[in-house]
């Protein structure tokens, strides 16, 4: 069932308990009113208060569920906005092949991690199972040797940190034979270059290789690496990228998405229409004009910063961007 959907039903099911309990306690009060024996009303004292207690708590529960709802909705319109070349370009790769590496590339606050979730989201298959391996190369920063890399990848996919490059590959590959496996490394813009160039030379190319000779015709499972570069440098070194597709690529030679831009007006304009026509917005986006709306979005997000923007159309909306962001990305 679709998490709308649910909340919907489940909506529904808190506000018929709601007014049988109204009524209830209107019936209570009235006999209240009336009644003289002095123990009969004492113990319609204690039944109303109690009655008014689980009131209160189907309200707390009500407003919640519409909280929820509203989030829900933000999220599902904010997943039309923007991204359009990156994901036009990543859907070229994936829709011909399984298996493939990704760079996501852009400067700091460009929603890199956003549409990182995004593409999993909207093009690896949610109902069946998948591994997902994280890796924040942040945690190697300061590490001048390229086995702290392996150490931290070892570590990952749950093998001693002191295991070869080969056994990391191996468990990578038996993962994918039977689910998705999602490889995603955060802040690779902090890597030396060599590391980087080490990380596609050893360990993704053997292991594309021998997947993409595995793989068969009606292969379900995808394996996808997702490099996050959050500071935009990493188009400028010397890597073996492709960004465009080519009847010669093949899945090791990873693919360079278009970089990041700001969010222009009209595509705010046109999101914004679109909502209203769908009435997929919080009704909180609709209470103004939308040339409005989109100039103090703009206002407000350095003229178009990705994160910026969702982090205004949030404020918007009554909620909290940062709150959000921790229910909503899960990569």
């Amino acid at each position: 069932m679709l998490p709308e959907k649910h909340l919907q039903r489940k909506r529904e099911a808190l506000q018929e308990q709601y007014d049988i309990s109204s009524e209830k306690l209107l019936e209570l009060r009235r006999n209240y009113a009336i009644e003289v024996d002095v123990s009969v009303r004492f113990k319609l004292v204690k039944q109303i208060e109690q009655l008014e207690a689980e009131l209160d708590e189907v309200a707390k529960h009500l407003d919640s569920i519409d909280k929820t709802s509203e989030s829900e909705r933000l999220y599902y319109a904010l997943l039309k906005l923007g991204y359009q070349n990156q994901i036009r370009s990543f859907k070229k790769f994936i829709d011909t092949q399984s298996i493939g590496a990704f760079l996501i590339h852009g400067s700091l606050y460009y929603g890199q991690r956003w549409l990182l979730n995004r593409l999993a989201r909207r093009h690896v298959p949610q109902n069946i199972p998948s591994k997902n391996v994280i890796v924040d190369l942040s945690r190697i920063a300061r590490q001048s040797d390229i086995t702290a890399l392996w150490r931290e990848l070892s570590s990952r996919v749950g093998l001693g940190r002191q295991s070869p490059v080969s056994e990391i590959t191996e468990r990578v590959y038996k993962w994918w034979q039977t689910q998705n496996v999602l490889l995603v490394f955060h802040n690779v813009h902090i890597l030396p270059e060599a590391f980087l160039q080490n990380l596609l030379q050893d360990f993704w190319l053997p292991l594309a290789v021998k997947a993409k000779n595995a793989a068969t015709q009606d292969q379900q499972y995808k394996l996808l690496m997702f490099l996050i570069d959050y500071d935009g440098c990493v188009d400028s070194w010397n890597m073996p990228f492709v960004d465009k597709l080519l009847p010669t690529w093949k899945p090791d030679t990873p693919v360079k998405l278009p970089v990041i831009t700001e969010f222009s007006e009209d595509e705010l304009e046109n999101w914004l229409w679109q909502g209203y026509e769908t009435e997929e917005l919080p009704s909180a986006l609709t209470a103004e004009d939308v040339e409005q709306i989109v100039q103090i979005i703009m206002q407000n997000s350095d003229n178009g910063i990705p994160e910026p923007v969702m982090e205004e159309i949030c404020r918007l909306s009554g909620c909290e961007w940062c709150e959000e962001e921790r229910k909503w990305l899960k990569l």
